[in-house]
């Protein structure tokens, strides 16, 4: 079983930044997909962004420019830079880890920009 511990959520000023880190714990597949979701009250969850094992990035368009991805593969661990960050960005932020036949989810850090 795998295992996702997120942290570095809080509250913070807009124009303010936080950054947070998941760290995966358990029987992992060296070849997956770490990502970050948010999911606002009332609203959908929605990708913020991911990274390959392999390094390669995705991002959702609202947070391109402000929001940086990064993972360290020794530490099974991936990380999320949030700056200029905005009262829209507040939300529970959830760390998922993909493999090719399973997905695992942590229990989510919450992130409030107040304005």
């Amino acid at each position: 079983q795998v295992q996702l511990v997120e942290s570095g959520g809080g509250l913070v000023q807009a124009g303010g930044s936080l950054r947070l880190s998941c760290v995966a714990s358990g029987s992992i597949f060296r070849v997956n997909v770490m990502g970050w979701y948010r999911q606002a009250p009332g609203k959908q969850r929605e990708m913020v962004a991911t990274i390959s094992s392999g390094g390669t990035t995705n991002y959702a368009d609202s947070v391109k420019g402000r929001f940086t991805i990064s993972r360290d593969n020794a530490k099974n661990t991936v990380y999320l830079q949030m700056n200029s960050l905005k009262p829209e960005d507040t939300a529970l932020y959830y760390c998922k880890l993909a493999e090719r036949y399973r997905d695992f989810w942590g229990q989510g850090t919450q992130v409030t920009v107040s304005s």
